[in-house]
């Protein structure tokens, strides 16, 4: 549970100081103090004090952070903005919550694991906490949406925040390229052992291929593998996404930087 200051506006970052994980928070916490960032939560603040509906709730609108460590990241899937239905959005991209319906996009995310992996029986749930405590950053470019109205809170500054981070991450693993121990933290202490060897980012459908674009975001190091598709949205999963073959492709590519039990198990939600 979150604990609004009496004044929100006398510590904009609040939100973030409470529920950002330590070690994300300390790494973006100079690019929060940015003036287009604190604008951004002026608008936030403003809808809330209006009576409108934000999702997800201000609890959960950074588990990303939460689940998924700065010096573990090994995958990235680039997401576009929350599902806008109740009860839906959880902070991470493509994920729901438990007990709700999983929407289309992820059931076809399902339908390619199982063609990959031919043991996996898609459960019951769209809750890919199970990917994301494993070192999948399930990071949207947008963190926030009024409800009902898909794409409400695009440009109000969520896409500097989160290109900012998808750069970090594309220096090949969790942390800021110029940080020389690769943990994220400045202090030339590196903890992930990890660290540096490599970071896949998944990206599916055209927003999310430019959000990367945009963010600076390169395979030309060699310790970043790019791998993009249509969308799983059933509008364009048979165009592409389907047979795709990025969840093996992936962990072939992580198991030759991290050795052998260094992937992914998808399957494992």
């Amino acid at each position: 549970k979150v604990q609004p200051p009496a004044d929100p506006a006398s510590d904009p970052l609040w939100l973030e100081r409470q529920t950002m994980s330590p070690d994300w928070f300390q790494r973006l916490e100079s690019e929060m103090k940015q003036p287009y960032f604190i604008e951004l939560k002026r608008f936030l603040a403003s809808e809330d004090r209006a009576g409108k509906r934000t999702y997800p709730p201000p609890p959960l609108v950074h588990s990303w952070s939460r689940l998924t460590p700065i010096d573990r990241v090994k995958v990235v899937v680039v997401g576009q903005d929350p599902y806008h239905g109740p009860n839906q959005a959880c902070g991470l991209s493509f994920s729901v919550n438990r007990g709700v319906a999983t929407p289309p996009s992820l059931r076809n995310i399902y339908k390619e694991i199982a063609t990959e992996y031919p043991g996996f029986k898609p459960p019951n749930h769209g809750c890919l906490d199970g990917w994301a405590t494993q070192g999948v950053l399930l990071l949207n470019a947008c963190l926030t949406v009024s409800a009902g109205q898909a794409g409400s809170h695009h440009g109000k500054g969520w896409e500097k925040l989160t290109k900012h981070i998808l750069k970090l991450n594309g220096g090949g693993g969790g942390g800021d390229d110029n940080d020389n121990d690769g943990d994220g933290d400045g202090d030339g202490k590196g903890k992930g052992k990890d660290k540096g060897k490599g970071v896949v980012f998944l990206v599916w459908g055209a927003p999310a291929a430019k959000t990367l674009a945009e963010a600076g975001v390169t395979d030309t190091s060699g310790n970043v593998l790019i791998l993009k598709s249509p969308h799983p949205s059933p509008l364009s999963a048979h165009r592409g996404f389907l047979g795709n073959g990025h969840f093996v492709k992936a962990n072939t590519w992580l198991q030759q930087r991290y050795g052998p039990d260094g992937g992914i198990d998808w399957t494992k939600l």
